[in-house]
């Protein structure tokens, strides 16, 4: 709890949720300790990881196509050319009523994610979730979007991450978004509510750590021109051309401050 401060220019404490974090799995094994409750479910946990990867890559793959570059984006994600930093993470936000929670607390605060595509699991009832608009008005993100209501289980929820927006110069736009409380302003959506605790799975997809971020050799990309009042640029492209990891790093560091030491 308040260990990760997403927005650290405005909190003033740390985000008010509990995080468990899966890096990557080797032949169907964890690289690290798992708590004794999730032991058994060691083979579930890693073909779901596996499976999000899968997807990821799937939906990379079609958007290098989209801007001519075919299989640039997948390629870097390619596991088999070095190590990602890739996340599985389970993730538990406290009921506000919960007596550790203060009026500084937020469930997550205002960011963008690290990687290329976040993969988003939802339960249907659990409101919080919102996206900032072009006009920089919060906007709340349905568990359900219409025509989704019946379905057995809600939507996976794709993000576009800080890397593809690197990488294209602003085309693709990594979205700032938060978890409030209800007391913070939602508008709420029909059937949903931000009462009780929260919980999801978010799947962190990254490349390769090595993976440059310069823009991809793409026309689209060369020829984008954003809407006024949004960036565009790499804000890192001023210096030498970062790695992957290497901006990862450099995020962990603002999240986490002295938490975070960067492993050589």
């Amino acid at each position: 709890m308040h260990s990760e401060t997403l927005d650290p220019k405005h909190q003033k404490v740390g985000d008010f949720k509990e995080a468990f974090n899966f890096g990557e799995f080797a032949d169907g094994k964890a690289q690290q300790p798992l708590p004794s409750d999730l032991v058994s479910d060691e083979p579930q946990i890693s073909a779901l990881a596996n499976s999000c990867h899968d997807l990821c890559q799937k939906l990379l793959y079609l958007l290098g196509l989209g801007l001519g570059v075919d299989d640039f984006f997948s390629s870097a994600h390619n596991t088999e050319k070095g190590a990602s930093s890739s996340i599985l993470r389970f993730l538990r936000y406290p009921p506000p009523e919960s007596t550790a929670h203060s009026e500084d607390d937020i469930r997550a605060g205002a960011h963008s994610d690290y990687g290329s595509i976040t993969l988003l699991f939802r339960l249907k009832g659990q409101a919080g979730l919102e996206v900032l608009r072009k006009d920089n008005v919060w906007a709340p993100v349905p568990v359900c979007p219409a025509g989704t209501e019946e379905d057995p289980s809600p939507p996976i929820l794709i993000n576009i991450g800080d890397l593809l927006s690197y990488w294209t110069n602003g085309l693709f736009r990594s979205t700032l978004h938060r978890v409030v409380f209800p007391s913070e302003g939602s508008s709420g959506v029909q059937g949903e509510t931000s009462n009780g605790p929260r919980y999801s799975i978010a799947y962190f997809c990254h490349p390769v750590g090595a993976a440059p971020l310069e823009p991809v050799p793409s026309e689209r990309v060369k020829n984008f021109t954003p809407s006024e009042g949004v960036s565009s640029e790499n804000p890192y492209a001023t210096r030498k051309v970062m790695t992957a990891d290497e901006h990862l790093f450099m995020r962990l560091k603002e999240s986490y401050g002295d938490l975070y030491e960067k492993k050589s």
